[in-house]
């Protein structure tokens, strides 16, 4: 995917709004006020967008061993997707109001399913305040999609193969959360603290500059070869504590240029409800 094609400034949305080719998610959410997001939408949302809840409609049952956001069925998905008018052709643009960490987990699950007309809005719905564009509280209508998911063969990987790459070191994990979690420190969300064995740190907010936008592919790129060095993007595996942050990441990395990386989507709540899997504490 080109990276003029991942991102939606807000000038580009504000005209397209009321096209019918033009369809918008809105992803807000609070991993500690769970209905804060579909408050904050019922509210006050961009006119036409449609609500989509990161706990109901972007994440499956929980079984204790399969993280705390799995990946939902993918035939629950495609209906919601549908009733939303999603269909080949049609643009998709996704907001949060966190940078597009929640955003791009829709992002990257529309991506991985095949439609690629799918991008951010850069900057989310606090730039699209900011420049007093307009806003509304009108429940869109449902509408006819011709959505069929067909997922992408080698876009992720599971706990046993990342598993196997430790000893072999194959995979580079990169490990989206804070400083803090990732070392073992101040852990609120998941039951054991640490990270995977040899994974690097990069908290996905780093990929945004201080107006909350993308910095540019230019200084991702130089970023994340920074950190990982030349490593073949299709070595990367892209880790959190859910999956959902960990597409950030992945995304950057994309906008960079740097195209192949893959997503662990258990992530860290997975790979701890298993006590025979290692953990690693401290800085790399």
């Amino acid at each position: 995917m080109k990276a003029e094609q991942m991102l939606v400034s807000t000038e580009t949305l504000a005209a397209h709004l009321g096209d019918p080719d033009w369809i918008v998610f809105d992803t807000r959410h609070d991993l500690a006020w769970p209905d804060k997001g579909r408050q904050a939408w019922e509210a006050s949302h961009i006119p036409g967008a449609h609500f989509m809840h990161l706990d109901h409609d972007l994440s499956g049952k929980k079984t204790g061993k399969n993280g705390r956001h799995p990946l939902p069925p993918l035939a629950d998905f495609a209906a919601l997707m549908n009733r939303c008018g999603v269909a080949p052709g049609r643009q998709v643009v996704v907001y949060d109001d966190g940078g597009g960490s929640f955003a791009v987990r829709l992002w990257w699950m529309l991506w991985w399913l095949g439609h690629d007309k799918v991008a951010l809005l850069d900057g989310g719905i606090a730039a699209w305040k900011r420049e007093s564009r307009p806003m509304d509280a009108l429940l869109p209508a449902a509408r006819e999609g011709r959505f069929e998911p067909r997922p992408s063969e080698g876009m992720t990987v599971d706990a046993n193969t990342v598993a196997a790459s430790l000893d072999k070191r194959d995979l580079v994990v990169v490990d989206a959360r804070a400083a803090t979690r990732y070392m073992g420190e101040n852990e609120t969300l998941d039951p054991v603290a640490g990270h995977i064995p040899g994974s690097f740190n990069r908290f996905w907010q780093h990929n945004l500059g201080y107006d909350g936008r993308f910095l540019s592919p230019e200084e991702l790129r130089a970023e994340f070869l920074e950190e990982i060095g030349e490593v073949d993007p299709k070595r990367v595996v892209h880790s959190c504590g859910s999956g959902v942050t960990a597409c950030h990441n992945l995304f950057a990395m994309e906008l960079a240029g740097l195209s192949g990386s893959r997503l662990y989507p258990g992530s860290w709540s997975e790979w701890c409800a298993d006590p025979s899997r290692p953990v690693a504490t401290g800085p790399k």
